[in-house]
């Protein structure tokens, strides 16, 4: 796996700092694009319906996407989440953010979050898609 710098945070030097976020990055090399990503294994089976359980597993997903290519968390640029339920998001942001650097560790990307009506999936309380860069051969 390459692990070299493939991206830029880009942060206006008078802008109040991004915690857990970054505003912008600036990439160059070989885009990986991963579809929305949900709670459910590999096998497509639900193993909890816990909010945080999920986000810990649509991140793994992720992961185990991204290796099928040779990279990793760290070559991750952007983040859109779609969750069900803000307000929960917003009382576990303690667990949400141990699950997440449990996966990601403390690489933190553009990220967008959007709270939806619901998900495709009717167990599903999370989706994430991700977009990766991966340093030019």
């Amino acid at each position: 796996m390459n692990d070299a710098p493939v991206h830029q945070q880009l942060h206006p030097t008078n802008w109040k700092a991004a915690v857990g976020y970054a505003n912008g990055i600036v990439a160059a090399g070989r885009t990986i694009f991963v579809g929305g990503q949900i709670g459910w294994n590999g096998d497509q089976v639900f193993e909890s319906d816990d909010f945080v359980d999920q986000i810990h597993q649509a991140l793994a997903n992720i992961v185990s996407i991204l290796q099928e290519a040779g990279a990793g968390p760290q070559h991750v640029v952007r983040l859109t989440w779609y969750v069900t339920d803000k307000r929960e998001y917003l009382a576990r942001l303690k667990e949400v953010g141990a699950a997440y650097r449990e996966v990601m560790g403390k690489h933190f990307p553009a990220m967008t979050m959007v709270q939806v009506a619901d998900l495709i999936e009717d167990r599903a309380r999370v989706e994430i898609e991700a977009t990766a860069v991966l340093p030019a051969d």
